[in-house]
């Protein structure tokens, strides 16, 4: 699945030398691939850093969230409008013992930041947060960036996954354990009569 973020600028000629960043901030739920991401690098016009190491194995109750940074092309040239699309995978979960048979994860809107070599041409964009965050996707330096109010806040994303019934792990534990005994006693039988050994 992706998660789409659509931002309308209405940022004019004075801000020539404006670079953007998304801020999201994603729950334990769900993850990106950084293998898929890399695959992806060519075809995109945005880049991506995130704060940490990914495992893809891992379930949801074994993790924790993580930041990602995503950088999108931003020139005069562009239109007002920048459309990116993060493909991202959920995490298992574990089973349910009150008979709920979804889990709901909630994603939150990113937050937008602005930068520019000159801090004077953001003064007029009120309100904002001064905010420390990495400069390009490239390195980890970090520079100051402007955290603007969106006019139109958008609500979370909710996701829902599928969860297994906890109240079967017991019965299904004990027909598999059931069935491989019984295969394991007509194999030995079949091996004891062809005299194979």
């Amino acid at each position: 699945m992706e998660l789409e973020t659509t931002v309308e600028l209405q940022l004019g000629s004075a801000f020539k030398d404006v670079r953007l960043l998304l801020l999201h901030t994603w729950p334990s739920g769900v993850y990106v691939d950084p293998y898929q991401l890399a695959f992806l690098s060519d075809a995109v016009d945005w880049q991506i850093l995130v704060d940490s190491a990914i495992d893809l194995e891992v379930p949801a109750h074994k993790t924790s969230g993580f930041v990602a940074y995503v950088y999108p092309a931003f020139s005069e040239q562009t239109p007002g409008v920048l459309n990116i699309s993060i493909p991202i995978h959920g995490r298992y979960h574990q089973p349910s013992f009150d008979g709920e048979t979804f889990e709901s994860i909630a994603i939150e809107p990113p937050k937008l930041l602005l930068r520019t070599e000159k801090c004077s041409q953001l003064a007029d964009l009120e309100p904002h947060t001064a905010t420390e965050a990495p400069c390009t996707a490239d390195n980890t330096s970090m520079c100051l960036w402007i955290q603007v109010q969106q006019k139109q806040r958008p609500g979370d994303v909710i996701l829902r996954f599928p969860v297994g019934d906890g109240s079967l792990v017991t019965p299904v534990c004990g027909v598999t354990l059931a069935v491989t005994m019984i295969c394991c006693w007509v194999l030995s039988k079949y091996m004891w009569k062809q005299r194979i050994v």
